[in-house]
């Protein structure tokens, strides 16, 4: 695969750092004209003056903030491709000490952005009869995970809404697939040592991954030549899920 983008327009949204900004990176470098979407405005600023993309600051959890931004690239590039829906948050803690705040603002950006992001670029999509969505969900969305029931709920969420989102969309020759990524970004870097000890433990190849290996999966699973794969979960977790 020569993972060539050139012509098309790439959204990614919590773009700023992290897996969001490897993967705005590894597009750009293929050609697509990338725009990054965050909530941290002078972040992903930042994140897209360094690899020659647009960007936005975007609230995924805000209805009104996703639909400008989506606008906005649309009303700038004239189409969109390819919806990469990664933004995410933490507000963990054991399931009794949570706050009705700390579930509804985690489901929120996580499930509800990926579905406000979807919902938006849709008619675009369906206006070519073309698109490739590639949302990101967890191990722990998959098995479940100490101290995270809100993300947990979320990351489960987000696999059920690609498979239906897939199933409805498939016939508009739109592709709807989700990554489940393990790499050593901000949100890892927070968790408490003895976990993430236990954590690395689990992982059969020993580590967390880079950001950037996460690429190749979610640029695949975007490409042209994937376009007969929809409603697919591809763990890229160096085994975790196993």
């Amino acid at each position: 695969m020569t993972f060539d983008y050139s012509g098309q327009v790439v959204l990614v949204t919590g773009g700023a750092q992290g897996i969001g900004h490897a993967i705005g990176r590894f597009f750009a470098g293929a050609g697509a004209r990338v725009h990054l979407l965050d909530s941290d405005g002078d972040g992903v600023a930042a994140a897209a003056a360094g690899i020659g993309a647009g960007w936005s600051r975007c609230d995924v959890s805000d209805t009104a903030s996703v639909d400008a931004a989506v606008s906005a690239v649309v009303e700038r590039h004239g189409r969109v491709d390819v919806l990469v829906n990664n933004a995410g948050i933490l507000r963990d803690t054991v399931l009794w000490k949570l706050t009705d705040d700390d579930w509804e603002r985690v489901m929120a950006v996580h499930a509800g952005g990926t579905f406000r992001m979807t919902r938006a670029v849709v008619p675009h999509l369906r206006a070519r009869g073309y698109g490739r969505i590639v949302n990101v969900t967890s191990y722990s969305g998959l098995r479940g995970n100490v101290g995270q029931a809100n993300y947990s709920t979320a990351k489960a969420g987000i696999v059920g809404f690609t498979k239906t989102a897939a199933k409805e969309l498939a016939r508009f020759g739109i592709t709807v697939n989700a990554v489940s990524p393990n790499a050593e970004t901000r949100m890892i870097a927070s968790i408490p040592p003895p976990k993430r000890e236990e954590m690395t433990a689990a992982i059969p190849m020993g580590r967390f991954a880079d950001p950037t290996e996460m690429c190749a999966a979610v640029g695949f699973l975007a490409s042209r030549e994937a376009g007969y794969i929809t409603g697919a979960v591809l763990p890229v977790d160096g085994g975790m899920s196993m």
